[in-house]
């Protein structure tokens, strides 16, 4: 497969700091999420607005974009700011629309009509903003369930939400775009992953060649990807998530690790890290919560997490603790919480495998991805059509 929207206009949105593979953090409010800093406070600036005429003035569109994931549904509309955009409201929800998938092959009627629930909040969101352009994907779980388009057209039909479901090239390039201004400015390369609830994404950017100077463009950088079949979700329904011991979790890296040799360029990038300064970046709750837990956060705290660096000693020690917690321990944890708590070592397991096939210094955490990548690449379209060269980022 990114993941905090919050606003005094919206106070039931909460923090879910990029969980699209569901095993990060607990819901803690916090301050909105979006590509650009600063934020906007945690005031509806609308209101402020409207409660002075003279204030009032000429604004830009707005831009929303919706992510389905398999565990997750999520959107964000914003507003073009700078070279960015300002988050002006949100929501997220964990659905486990995936939930079963790996074992049946289609999406449960309880699944569906848990996800159903959530949508009509979003498309209520997007009724009362209308936002002038929008994207709203499908990923993993409509992707690969025998039901997926049947879900899609009853989206349609009784919400009059048109989902789009994505193939696994998009969705690596949409989370590159989103979380490009983390990569290191001083790196030739990175490798970009997104662990997701039901696949996760791989991407080999290789700046040897030149760099992007907008990052909307970053994606044009991947010289190799891969979309591992493998999820947080389909992990943890295969080897089970809640009782997990050092010989369970090892088997779990395996397994992925034997998906990771099919990467194209696989020896190249392994030389690249070993020539040049080149890091990994993790757009997923796994990372996140392993950088809340590693910085002993009493309640997930995003604007500590985002763009924050870890090392290999960092997080071994961090995965180390975490099995060493049972599934109590990790309920009652502030930053894992009872709904991501049979998740999370699964993800770590994934994280682990790349890790071990790609060893570099430094990770960094991103808590943003494919809604921000959404944004970012409808931006640029619109701001190339108006300055009549070709928009930048567009499909």
């Amino acid at each position: 497969m990114a993941e905090i929207d919050r606003s005094a206009a919206a106070p039931d949105l909460v923090d879910d700091a990029q969980h699209r593979d569901g095993a990060g953090p607990s819901p803690a409010p916090t301050t909105p999420r979006g590509a650009s800093r600063p934020y906007p406070g945690g005031t509806d600036r609308r209101t402020q607005n409207a409660q002075n005429p003279a204030n009032r003035r000429p604004r830009g569109p707005l831009y929303a974009a919706l992510d389905l994931g398999t565990n997750n549904c999520r959107l964000l509309i914003a507003r073009p700011h700078e070279q960015s955009f300002r988050v002006l409201d949100g929501f997220t929800r964990i659905v486990r629309l995936g939930e079963g998938l790996s074992v049946t092959g289609k999406l449960s009627d309880a699944a569906m009509d848990r996800t159903m629930e959530a949508l009509r909040q979003c498309r209520n969101k997007l009724r009362e903003h209308e936002p002038a352009r929008m994207r709203l994907i499908a990923t993993e779980a409509c992707r690969a369930a025998s039901n997926g388009i049947e879900f899609i057209d009853r989206v349609e039909r009784e919400l009059g939400l048109k989902l789009e479901i994505v193939d696994r090239q998009t969705e690596a390039a949409l989370a590159v775009t989103g979380c490009a201004d983390l990569i290191d400015n001083d790196s030739t390369g990175a490798l970009m992953f997104d662990i997701g609830g039901g696949s996760s994404e791989l991407a080999w950017l290789d700046f040897r060649g030149g760099r992007p100077k907008r990052q909307g463009r970053m994606s044009s950088s991947i010289r190799s990807w891969q979309s591992l079949p493998v999820g947080v979700v389909s992990i943890a329904e295969k080897f089970g998530g809640v009782d997990v011991t050092s010989e369970t979790f090892e088997a779990m890296v395996a397994f992925v690790a034997g998906h990771l040799r099919q990467f194209r360029g696989r020896e190249k990038l392994r030389q690249m890290i070993a020539d040049e300064p080149v890091h990994l970046i993790g757009t997923s709750g796994t990372v996140t919560t392993l950088a809340g837990l590693h910085l002993g956060l009493e309640r997930y705290e995003r604007q500590k997490v985002d763009g924050l660096w870890m090392n290999k000693p960092e997080i071994d020690a961090t995965i180390t603790a975490l099995l060493g917690m049972s599934f109590d321990r990790r309920v009652a944890h502030p930053c894992i919480g009872r709904d991501r708590a049979d998740l999370v070592l699964p993800g770590c397991a994934i994280f682990e495998a790349i890790r071990r096939e790609w060893p570099t210094d430094r990770v960094r955490v991103a808590d943003r991805g494919l809604r921000e990548g959404i944004l970012i690449s409808l931006i640029d379209a619109d701001r190339g059509d108006r300055s009549g060269r070709p928009g930048r980022g567009a499909r």
